[in-house]
């Protein structure tokens, strides 16, 4: 690995190591990616396995995606302390024994725990791959370098349902869902390896520092809102969940004044207070949280009623939800020729697509019988598909555009975390409607197969309301964030973001 580093101006002075450099950031990037769209389908699978009761199946998604929202912003900041090749190879590494904790699980307690180590692991690694990018890359091959993690993010998306469905239902060595995270090890090596010879070493910044006091209490403040969220419901809402959620409101107002004294002091701020206090910015991530925090939740809830409730095999599901994922990568592949026009009214029609595609499978899950046609679930499932991927090309542009350019980088880091903040939050709150409406699942399958079906069909097409508000909500909100900067010059964006779960 070098042990200087020089950013080039032109391809003459580039690295030539520069594209092997991106062939293992891309590894590293699709090994995280398609573990997240990997889940979903092992759902019903390991909670046979392990015996997972409602709550400790939604905490193995929301914990990966708590973890990873709480820890992009410090160990973004902590990459520019200590050097971002150095960090990425530890998260590199961190995330391949993450995932080993997962896949040798002997009980759900133990993977939800390590699925929290691998989210902080995934945290470590991604900042630090588009960063790394940025500055290996010349400026006239840093768009075409970036069009990759664009199609690596679409291919993830649709390879994640369809190779966790072959992998379960090849019950390797009779690991049943475990090989889904135990891949990650081999590629996990294979990255380590060939990126300590070929990635360049930006140097550190050893006189940065981190915000810890506004990482404690946003940290804080997040957990209390999400735990009673998922386990309120298994403990009949007592006092001490309404107190949590209490607390998490005074935990975020109690930071908000934090970063305030620290902007005054002109000390480091996890997340700037000139963000804080530009309305485009605050809009914006209101609008970024409610916008990202339902598709998760959307394909866990879809994940069960096809294979719990209709028994369908792990790549039966996969391949029924491919749509979905096809539709975003189709439309990943062409967003970049929209350009920075017409933000809000593509933002508008990628909702508008969204709520109209999940409406659409909300009647036709609810004209189920005792059996499904995956085949009436491709039209819906692609339109919604090509409503997210539209949207998420859209969405960081329009808020981005308000927020001046000093401040462009922070706000899409911030835009990043608050987007997986959402899906926790989504997960939470959809798996509430869920579980509510299927009840006790051992008497529920006591009462025979056409009770099953129809309980698990009502509580999937109720929990799609979930969906068809939120959208519908940013539908109308994003009318109210500015056209345009009014700062001259103000880049449009300055990192894509992140796809989430699908």
């Amino acid at each position: 690995m070098t042990s200087t580093f020089h950013q080039p101006q032109s391809k003459a002075d580039a690295d030539p190591r520069r594209w092997g450099a991106l062939a293992v950031l891309l590894i590293a990037s699709f090994m995280n990616l398609i573990d997240v769209t990997i889940v979903n389908v092992a759902l019903p699978s390991l909670q046979k396995n392990l015996g997972a009761d409602a709550s400790q199946i939604e905490w193995v998604v929301a914990a990966y995606v708590l973890a990873f929202a709480l820890g992009l912003l410090p160990f973004g900041r902590l990459g520019d302390i200590v050097g971002r090749t150095r960090m990425f190879l530890i998260g590199v590494g961190a995330f391949s024994a993450a995932s080993a904790l997962c896949g040798l699980a002997p009980s759900i307690e133990w993977l939800i725990f390590a699925r929290v180590l691998q989210g902080l692991a995934g945290a470590v690694m991604t900042p630090q791959v588009l960063a790394i990018a940025t500055v290996t890359f010349p400026p006239e091959e840093r768009g075409q370098a970036f069009s990759l993690f664009g199609l690596s993010a679409g291919l993830a998306a649709v390879a994640g349902p369809i190779v966790g469905g072959l992998l379960i239902g090849w019950d390797l060595g009779g690991l049943d869902w475990r090989p889904i995270f135990l891949v990650n090890v081999p590629v996990g090596l294979l990255a380590i390896v060939l990126g300590w010879f070929v990635i360049p070493r930006p140097p550190g910044h050893p006189d940065l520092r981190n915000d810890f006091v506004g990482i404690a209490l946003f940290g804080a403040s997040m957990v209390a809102l999400v735990y009673p969220l998922i386990e309120g419901r298994g403990y009949g809402w007592p006092a001490w969940c309404w107190a949590l959620m209490l607390a998490s409101a005074v935990g975020l107002v109690l930071f908000v004044f934090w970063e305030r004294r620290m902007a005054r002091l002109n000390q480091p701020q996890l997340l700037s207070f000139s963000l804080i206090t530009n309305r485009n910015f605050a809009l914006g991530a209101l609008v970024t949280t409610i916008f990202a925090s339902g598709i998760p939740a959307f394909f866990m809830v879809i994940s069960l009623m096809l294979q719990v409730g209709y028994g369908f095999t792990p790549i039966e599901s996969g391949l029924t939800n491919t749509p979905f994922s096809v539709g975003v990568l189709v439309i990943s592949l062409i967003s970049g020729r929209f350009g920075a026009h017409y933000l809000r009214v593509r933002l508008a029609i990628a909702c508008a697509m969204l709520a109209g595609g999940i409406l659409w499978l909300h009647f036709i899950v609810l004209g189920l019988g005792d059996s499904v046609d995956h085949w009436t679930f491709l039209p819906p499932l692609l339109v919604a598909g090509l409503g997210l991927g539209l949207g998420f090309s859209a969405l960081f542009q329009a808020v981005l555009a308000g927020v001046p350019g000093r401040d462009a980088g922070a706000a899409s880091g911030s835009l990043q975390a608050f987007q997986q903040v959402g899906g926790a939050i989504g997960v939470a709150l959809v798996g509430e409607i869920f579980f509510t409406r299927i009840g006790d699942v051992a008497e529920l399958f006591k009462s025979g197969p056409a009770v099953v079906h129809a309980t698990f069909a009502s509580a999937t097409a109720t929990a799609f309301w979930y969906q068809i508000a939120s959208f519908s909500l940013v539908m109308l909100l994003v009318f109210t964030l500015k056209r345009k900067s009014d700062t001259p010059g103000t880049p449009v964006h300055a990192r894509p973001p992140m796809p989430v779960e699908a």
